[in-house]
């Protein structure tokens, strides 16, 4: 850190909040950014917002971040969460809130994320990986695979995006070739998922540099057939998806998620913070790794935030906590 940024006690910290972005998941960036913002405490920091348009325009001259304290990405999915930002960040030699440009990648991109888990014998759900080309030239073969391997239902993901945009359930071949065209739309690799059984949803919140902590465990209730963009942000009232905190689990498998989770996140290069999700058959208890969100959602209805309140840090300390790592780390 350079001497002109070194604080007296009693002066405020200059951060920007990044938002927006030109990823499909803009709006809820925007969402995010709007809550985060709404509880930054004033006294302590001297607050501008950074929007980042649809088109790749900045509300401000790139150059200018280096006048800042601490940058706080408030970005979702590709060109924001998935390193292209922090490579620009650390280029520009100014902290930042969140995991780096590995972690980030790694976070972002759901088949290799998957990949370094299966490497150190950690559960994910049998998957397979199709490229736009591979789709294209031969249709058939993956058929055929998804059925012998995987069967049906299954889920069909774009790889590098995250609130369920672009992913949808398919229950046969038709709907497989439907799913496979909604994912294309937003990546060039697709993600083809086996269904867990009678899933329950689990997520965990994830917080620190080299010795992470983890929140209490908890469990969203789908107001749909599965957790999509719908679900997630649309369903209002009592239409509305369910959150349970702490989730209804006994008290050694809350414990044993935790522990996966803080494992998981350390072997994707996670710093700072984030969301890691879990599936888990409703059948017979087995429980698997799904994702991970090295920016998660920070709205008002968000997991994130959410579980760390009840696991006893209110969201504006979460913030200062997320900055002050972000200092530490510089």
């Amino acid at each position: 850190m350079t001497n002109s940024k070194l604080k007296t006690q009693n002066s405020k910290l200059k951060v920007a909040v990044l938002y927006g972005g030109q990823s499909g998941e803009h709006e809820v960036s925007l969402m995010s950014a709007a809550s985060v913002m709404e509880h930054l405490d004033e006294r302590k920091y001297d607050l501008t917002p950074v929007l980042i348009s649809r088109a790749g325009e900045w509300s401000v001259p790139i150059e200018s971040l280096r006048e800042f304290d601490v940058v706080f990405p408030v970005l979702h999915g590709p060109m924001g969460e998935d390193g292209t930002v922090q490579g620009l960040l650390t280029l520009l030699g100014v902290p930042f809130v969140g995991a780096g440009v590995v972690g980030s990648a790694v976070g972002m991109d759901k088949a290799i994320f998957k990949d370094v888990m299966r490497a150190h014998d950690l559960p994910v759900v049998r998957h397979l990986v199709v490229r736009r080309h591979e789709w294209a030239a031969r249709p058939v073969d993956v058929e055929v695979e998804v059925i012998t391997q995987l069967g049906f239902p299954c889920f069909i993901k774009p790889a590098n995006m995250g609130s369920s945009v672009g992913i949808t359930k398919a229950k046969s071949v038709p709907q497989l070739h439907a799913g496979m065209a909604e994912a294309l739309k937003w990546d060039r690799k697709v993600l083809i998922e086996q269904a867990v059984p009678h899933a329950r949803e689990l997520e965990v919140s994830v917080l620190g540099n080299d010795e992470l902590q983890a929140s209490v465990v908890g469990e969203i209730v789908p107001s749909r057939e599965f957790y999509d963009y719908a679900a997630k942000y649309l369903d209002k009232g009592e239409s509305a998806s369910a959150l349970h905190i702490p989730a209804d689990i006994p008290p050694a498998l809350s414990q044993l998620i935790r522990e996966t989770a803080v494992e998981a996140a350390t072997l994707a290069e996670v710093r700072g913070m984030a969301r890691v999700d879990f599936l888990m058959n409703g059948e017979t208890g087995e429980v698997f790794i799904n994702e991970i969100n090295t920016i998660p959602g920070f709205t008002d209805i968000s997991m994130y935030p959410k579980l760390w309140a009840a696991t006893g840090i209110p969201y504006g300390e979460l913030l200062d906590r997320l900055i002050a790592l972000a200092m530490k780390d510089n």
